[in-house]
């Protein structure tokens, strides 16, 4: 791929900008009760420029793959703002939004799943190519097997089926189905989790790459801290749906000021920051349903640090320690960092 195909990171027009989104799913409970209102997305915002990462963090059921599925267009939020590359997604005609669609693509979490077990990979990359462009099949196998050098296989891979691949391999092939299109926008949802620990480290070193050589932008969801401090440039940290605290990776890891993100960079080893991280932290209890969650602060059923205040009032999020924070109580963890190890 030329140089000439790759993006400029310092656009000025954000890839991505997300107002107030909230995305409210009803669930029914027959035929003469009214449905229910489940929240999976509270309100969330952030934008994100071309040649940066945002990873989205938090337990199974805080709505990381409902903002995955928004922002990749599977899913029209209920409320809110989202911009893609200027345009206003919600607003958008049938038209525009399919010329959108070709401008973000996903990549899942499990590469055994997402490939077609009955195609060889050509078929597999050019099927993107076929659908979406006037290509001759000529051109059509020159972009695929250019792709396949892109993310390190070798000519020969490309009559090969998914089966004769390790996870590592399919996840590039992947990789390379979701650039087929030269998308600006990857959503990455769980990219390496089900790869062993070795190779995860080859295919995040590989996204890094891409991105800095296409300006990429990648929407990260990950449970995992440690790969997020390997990627991200910026991190958001969700609660039941809610952000409890978003800003730039280095600050949030140097010293959490809210306490989930606190009990999450506390349970993961090798991650250093403040005395307040390092502390050893047990959240008790389970994470509450979103068809019926807490009044005031959603975290205030399992905080360690829970007021009076924390069951009536929520808190919003604010401007503190060079981040947004959403606690009634995070100025007591404002104190000096700890330098960096």
């Amino acid at each position: 791929m030329s140089a000439a195909d790759a993006r400029d990171p310092a656009s000025d027009t954000p890839v991505i900008v997300a107002r107030d989104l909230k995305q409210v799913y009803k669930i029914g409970r027959g035929f003469f009760h009214p449905p229910d209102q489940l929240q999976a997305v509270g309100g969330v915002s952030f934008t994100l420029h071309a040649g940066k990462t945002l990873a989205v963090v938090g337990e199974s059921g805080c709505g990381k793959s409902t903002l995955a599925r928004m922002v990749s267009l599977i899913e029209t939020p209920s409320a809110g703002e989202l911009r893609l590359n200027g345009v206003d997604v919600v607003q958008a005609s049938q038209v525009e939004r399919h010329a959108l669609r070709r401008t973000v693509q996903m990549v899942f979490q499990n590469p055994y799943g997402s490939l077609n077990p009955r195609k060889k990979i050509g078929a597999i990359l050019e099927a993107p190519l076929e659908i979406n462009t006037p290509l001759t099949a000529l051109d059509r196998a020159e972009q695929a097997r250019a792709m396949l050098a892109l993310v390190g296989l070798r000519p020969e891979h490309y009559d090969r089926y998914p089966h004769m691949f390790s996870g590592g391999q399919r996840q590039r092939i992947a990789i390379a189905r979701a650039l087929m299109l030269k998308p600006s926008l990857i959503v990455a949802d769980e990219p390496v989790s089900a790869l062993d620990v070795s190779i995860q480290a080859q295919v995040l070193n590989l996204l890094a790459d891409l991105q800095q050589e296409l300006g990429l932008a990648y929407l990260f969801i990950s449970h995992d801290l440690g790969v997020v401090r390997h990627i991200a440039h910026d991190v958001l940290v969700m609660y039941l749906g809610h952000a409890v605290e978003q800003g730039e990776k280095k600050t949030i890891f140097s010293q959490p000021l809210h306490p989930y993100t606190q009990a999450l960079l506390a349970s993961t080893p090798g991650i250093t920051g403040s005395g307040a991280a390092r502390q050893r932290i047990v959240l008790k209890g389970e994470l509450p349903s979103p068809l019926n969650p807490p009044s005031g602060c959603v975290f205030s059923t399992r905080c360690p640090n829970v007021v009076a205040r924390c069951h009536i009032e929520r808190p919003m999020l604010r401007e503190l320690g060079g981040r947004q924070v959403a606690c009634h109580e995070a100025e007591q963890f404002t104190q000096p960092a700890a330098p960096q190890q």
